[in-house]
């Protein structure tokens, strides 16, 4: 490994801890840290740090806000009477911008798994349970990701909320649209099967 300056060695390693970036990707960022002016620099500085100081959590939904409810719970033109269950923050971009569901979400903050030590008790799912109780809600459409981990989730909270009387519904999953059927794996196909619909 090349032998940089002790500051810009720093800037590389601290780089190399994000997801997805390796030691050339560092490199080739820490160089362009290095070559843009200094405000350049303090801007993405004070981004960093402003991200760390006034984001958190929202209190209904779990979402990342800004406020005490993020910008979703805050409009009053969405349907409260539908909330779309999600592992992360980040699989909300997704689903809105299909901009075909106007319903509420609700972060669990992981899903079930086992051999990494996470059960339903350390998913967010009592403020789920929480909203419910309040009424209104009619449908819980579990969106969670189709990983063995997910789906396991969402039978977990199918079997907990079916008998609190309101409608629990899973997404689809299946061949994406343009795809081929040669390229797709048979748990693909399975469920492609599993979830076909009348035409």
């Amino acid at each position: 490994m090349p032998d940089f300056a002790a500051p810009l060695q720093r800037l590389i390693d601290e780089f190399r801890r994000l997801p997805g970036i390796g030691q050339k990707s560092a490199q080739r960022l820490a160089f362009h840290v290095l070559r843009s002016p200094r405000d350049n620099a303090a801007n993405l500085s004070a981004a960093l740090l402003e991200v760390k100081d006034n984001l958190g959590i929202c209190a209904e939904c779990n979402n990342i806000s800004d406020a005490e409810l993020c910008p979703y719970c805050r409009d009053p033109h969405r349907d409260r009477t539908k909330i779309c269950i999600i592992d992360e923050p980040h699989n909300i971009l997704p689903i809105e911008t299909t901009r075909t569901f106007e319903g509420l979400y609700h972060v669990l903050g992981g899903s079930i798994s086992p051999l990494r030590g996470i059960g339903p008790e350390q998913l967010r799912i009592k403020g789920l349970l929480d909203r419910i109780a309040q009424g209104g809600v009619e449908e819980i459409i579990l969106a969670t990701s189709p990983t063995v981990e997910g789906e396991a989730t969402a039978v977990y909270l199918s079997r907990l909320l079916k008998p609190l009387g309101v409608r629990v519904t899973r997404i689809a999953m299946g061949i994406p649209v343009g795809s081929d059927l040669e390229f797709s794996d048979e748990v693909t196909i399975s469920k492609s099967l599993e979830n076909r619909r009348e035409m």
